[in-house]
């Protein structure tokens, strides 16, 4: 009797439940607006890529997925977005002539080494990689074995490149610089000049929390009269109005004036 229900197997399972997961976080990636966002589906599209290579009995490949790529490259791209912020606008315009042509060239040789890979899986016949693993004794010792002496050369060829790539990131990222730089002696300058003109102080901005009941940054400064230091505290805390009240700040003196002014009125009439 011939089975109408097919045989499914984990391996069938856990491909057609992981495959739209680490698709679905591909797509999240590009299409997400923020930097943030698309770092967190390249995660979700990491996770699900290193199912599917446990899946296939790959835990070399299920490791690296989990510790270089998560653990080492996604950490580094976020330490780069709170380097650089998530809110820096890019630039258009082209800081070394013709990478534009390259990555497009780039993008096109990407494609068809994709379709080309893809084709070659899809229309020869793979060996598979059960009938690898037990060639080689197992999938760590098959895969250190092809990487150090058949591919070697194309194993150290890939990490130049890497390193190449790297130093061209940098290249490419490294802003055209717009105004020359001050250095201090002109910052000095600039300073006593707009003393000069406004009457600007040309020395140092007054700390934030000065004759405050702490060092927060929205507690600004107070001058002998009671009033504020405007410039010890940003412009950014008055324009999201945490800035303290001074009349909150100078509320304790005030009262401990006050029982010092009564103690001695009461010690007067004694």
């Amino acid at each position: 009797m011939i089975s109408l229900v097919p045989l499914v197997t984990a391996q069938a399972v856990a491909f057609w439940v992981l495959a739209p997961l680490a698709v679905l976080g591909a797509l999240g990636m590009v299409l997400s607006r923020k930097p943030v966002h698309s770092a967190v589906w390249l995660a979700a599209m990491m996770i699900a890529l290193a199912g599917l290579y446990a899946s296939l009995d790959a835990p070399f490949l299920f490791v690296v997925q989990i510790i270089v790529y998560m653990g080492a490259i996604l950490m580094l791209f976020l330490f780069v977005m709170m380097l650089v912020g998530v809110n820096t606008t890019d630039s258009l315009m082209e800081t070394i002539k013709g990478h534009r042509v390259a990555s497009v060239l780039a993008a096109l040789g990407f494609g068809a080494l994709l379709i080309t890979a893809i084709g070659n899986a899809v229309v020869g016949s793979p060996v598979g990689l059960d009938a690898a693993n037990q060639a080689q004794d197992g999938n760590v010792p098959g895969l250190a074995e092809l990487v150090f002496t058949k591919y070697v050369f194309i194993f150290e060829a890939t990490a130049a490149l890497l390193i190449t790539a790297a130093l061209a990131a940098m290249v490419l990222a490294h802003g055209e610089q717009l105004r020359p730089k001050v250095r201090q002696a002109g910052q000095v300058q600039a300073r006593m000049r707009k003393y000069a003109t406004e009457g600007a102080h040309p020395g140092a901005l007054p700390n934030p929390g000065v004759y405050a009941r702490s060092n927060a940054i929205q507690s600004p400064a107070l001058l002998p009269d009671g009033s504020i230091a405007r410039n010890s505290v940003v412009d950014a805390m008055y324009e999201r109005g945490v800035v303290t009240n001074p009349e909150e700040l100078g509320a304790p003196t005030k009262r401990a004036f006050e029982a010092i002014e009564s103690v001695k009125a009461e010690e007067g009439r004694e």
